[in-house]
């Protein structure tokens, strides 16, 4: 398809507009200056703009903004994070503004919960031998759909039972809870293994945050490492922030906060960190509050 253009520049007050026709029947438009919004807060960078009849995406009419650097408002999920996810268990596919995060759930760490004859096996570190979960791990199936550029919902969302997120090892992230009305203890706790985590009826999940063990090769334990992704479709890392190389001490109730992290390039956005506390006697929870975003469902 050709356009044809026939451009007439109109002297209008103190701006300049152009005039053109913009289909191919010769339906003329105003082209309007438009400036680039890169912190999406509605503000306009006035050093960088273009000139169109429609609204290019990132632009608006505003040139008012002093700081566009785009750390005013959180923006979308970091691609690069999805490198640190364990590609022999997670499929990532992106489409258009959507993120599927698919998993068997077979993580990539030893564990007392792996078949004594996968090579995977190891003895209890520090699971309590008489406290540990019946089965062994298997593949599943765990599917979780959610926005490229997750947004602070009007409300929080309690977490459920069963997987609240998925962890950078293919293994899925459960909040505080054992079962209906029933919390997590510290007697069950003890039968975790090292990456705190266990079986149970849909498979091996996690609960805790990794043990200080040296077995542990993958997982983060009291550092800035990518944890996993919640179901509402933010980023959890661990308990420092790459941003301070220390603990952020301006976590919300839920652990989140906006700032740059290692996937980020300089770049802010809301995420998720482990809360450096301890919930269940000497264990730290990897995720005890509620959902900031709006939560879908991990099926």
């Amino acid at each position: 398809m050709k356009y044809s253009k026939s451009l007439l520049l109109v002297l209008f007050g103190a701006g300049l507009f152009s005039i053109a026709s913009c289909d191919e029947d010769d339906v003329p438009c105003v082209e309007s200056v438009w400036y680039q919004d890169t912190d999406g807060d509605g503000l306009g960078n006035a050093a960088i703009n273009q000139s169109a009849c429609e609204q290019p995406a990132g632009y608006v009419l505003d040139d008012t903004d002093t700081d566009d650097s785009g750390t005013v408002a959180a923006s979308g999920t970091p691609v690069s994070a999805f490198d640190d996810f364990n590609s022999d268990a997670v499929t990532i596919s992106f489409d258009g503004d959507e993120i599927t995060i698919e998993s068997n759930g077979v993580p990539n760490h030893t564990s007392p919960y792996w078949d004594s004859n996968n090579s995977l096996y190891i003895d209890p570190v520090i699971a309590n031998a008489d406290q540990m979960s019946p089965g062994t791990i298997g593949s599943r199936s765990y599917s979780l759909t959610v926005s490229s550029d997750p947004q602070i919902a009007s409300s929080s969302s309690s977490t459920g039972l069963g997987a609240i997120g998925i962890g950078i090892s293919g293994a899925p992230i459960f909040n505080d809870e054992e079962g209906p009305n029933s919390s997590l203890s510290e007697n069950v706790a003890s039968g975790f293994d090292y990456a705190g985590g266990h079986m149970g009826p849909t498979g091996y999940h996690y609960h805790l945050e990794c043990a200080d063990v040296e077995e542990n090769t993958t997982l983060s334990q009291d550092d800035e490492q990518l944890v996993g992704i919640l179901q509402d479709g933010f980023l959890i890392y661990g308990r420092k922030c790459n941003a301070t190389e220390d603990y952020p001490g301006d976590l919300d109730e839920s652990g989140g906060h906006t700032s740059s992290t290692q996937h980020s390039d300089g770049g802010e956005f809301y995420h998720y960190h482990i809360i450096n506390e301890f919930y269940v006697g000497e264990y730290i929870l990897l995720f005890g509050g509620d959902l900031k975003g709006t939560p879908n469902g991990i099926m």
